[in-house]
């Protein structure tokens, strides 16, 4: 059974997602020492932690503590409380975690919609888990179909070709301070796959007297790279009394631009000009103090967030429509699935019926002609048995082709090995289908 946990900005402060994405390594290790886990891919973002999991549900007793059961699990391996947790989570079960992977993968569950850097870091999530051989079968078919569903998105509506993403709605706020980018003097803090988008976006705006800067020793080759400044390891202070504009998007578990630093750049400033600070990191780059000085301004995630625009309603309505198709296929084939044991169980029991009439009728020196006519007129007449099974499937109503088959046959769909989704007893507190807020 699929089922996701998933903390975003949509129903927890940024401060809960800063603690989450600082012990992702901590979750997935819980999540990996539980048996009845089957497989899992952990997402963590800057605007979301989501861990998706293949669950055995009856040896995990999902069935009638699921929240509070994973909610525990989580809060444990964070150190949160699990009150506090439950409150900014929601937990997700069944065909409705394809429709939420699928709508997260396509950039429109993101602060800023359409944002095209999400769909790479669902695909980085999942090859990372795949190397870790955390990923089963249906996760394997879960997450190829987010990849699918967001190209999909992006090659039909536009919706994530159009330079969406956090760094550009920053500096879109930004842009108000600053008459001419041209004379805007900028440092970067971090050499990494924010930094270059971060360094695109401004130079689409016109900027040019760029500088890097990295605390661990990246800045020059990063500069070279791309053809800008780099700031020598000692010189971060020199460099913000110097700057305008300062932008941080590093990885660092730990602040990297603090208050003091900060302080003593503007004691150094030779005029009155103010500086913008734009923190893009989680965990935060930027110490909040940085906020308090005379002159500084800052901009943090939680604050560019509360300025994402309005949806573009045609692009998202139509991106909503081909992930809601997506996720239907998908979940029609996972109902056809179920009734993949029966089929298989009825065509070994027809043809093992066959091959003993053949055997029985060997010493009659049947043609092979005649041998290979029965085979065809089996596999013909059990064509149709298996067409309605797959439309029974899709249409829910798996159990009454499993059942028809035991009853008319005798065969019994639990002699086969095919794997079978197990689904949630109606005591569950997480609906198969839907989701429910911890």
């Amino acid at each position: 059974m699929l089922f996701c946990f998933s903390s975003s900005h949509r129903n927890a402060g940024f401060d809960m997602l800063e603690r989450l994405e600082r012990g992702a390594g901590a979750v997935t290790e819980a999540i990996g020492a539980q048996s009845a886990v089957k497989g899992s891919v952990v997402l963590a973002t800057c605007n979301r932690f989501e861990a998706y999991l293949d669950v055995d549900l009856d040896a995990l007793e999902l069935r009638e503590n699921a929240a509070a059961g994973f909610i525990s699990l989580v809060s444990e391996a964070v150190g949160v409380d699990a009150g506090e947790l439950g409150a900014s989570s929601d937990l997700i079960a069944g065909d409705a975690v394809a429709s939420h992977l699928f709508s997260v993968s396509s950039g429109l569950e993101s602060v800023v919609i359409g944002e095209g850097e999400i769909a790479g870091q669902v695909r980085r999530a999942y090859i990372g888990a795949r190397r870790s051989g955390t990923v089963t079968h249906d996760l394997e078919r879960l997450f190829q179909g987010a990849s699918r569903t967001s190209r999909g998105v992006k090659n039909h509506t536009g919706l994530m070709t159009q330079g969406r993403s956090m760094v550009r709605l920053a500096l879109d706020l930004a842009a108000s301070r600053f008459a001419d980018w041209s004379q805007v003097r900028v440092v970067l803090v971090g050499t990494g796959r924010y930094a270059a988008a971060s360094l695109a976006a401004l130079r689409d705006r016109g900027a040019t007297d760029v500088a890097v800067w990295s605390r661990t020793g990246r800045a020059e080759a990063f500069a070279l790279k791309h053809e800008i400044a780099s700031v020598p390891a000692h010189g971060l202070t020199a460099a913000v009394a110097a700057a305008d504009l300062v932008i941080t998007c590093t990885v660092s578990p730990e602040i990297v631009v603090t208050g003091a630093i900060v302080g003593e750049a503007m004691a150094e400033r030779e005029d009155a000009s103010r500086l913008l600070v734009v923190d893009l990191g989680l965990p935060r780059n930027v110490e909040p103090a940085v906020a308090d000085l005379e002159r500084v301004e800052l901009l943090d995630l939680e604050t560019i967030s509360l300025h994402a625009p309005l949806e573009e309603l045609q692009a998202t309505e139509n991106a909503h429509a081909i992930v809601g198709t997506a996720a239907a296929e998908f979940a029609a084939k996972s109902a056809e699935r179920e009734v993949e044991p029966a089929v298989v169980a009825l065509r070994r029991h027809v043809f093992a019926q066959l091959e003993a009439e053949i055997a029985r009728n060997a010493k009659r020196e049947a043609s092979a002609d005649i041998e290979r006519a029965l085979r065809h007129f089996v596999g013909a007449l059990l064509h149709t048995p298996s067409v309605k099974a797959r439309e029974l499937a899709r249409d829910g109503d798996a159990d009454a082709f499993i059942d028809g088959v035991a009853a008319v046959f005798g065969v019994s769909a639990a002699e086969t090995s095919v794997e079978t989704n197990d689904r949630f007893g109606a005591g569950s507190n997480v609906a198969e289908g839907g989701r429910e807020s911890a």
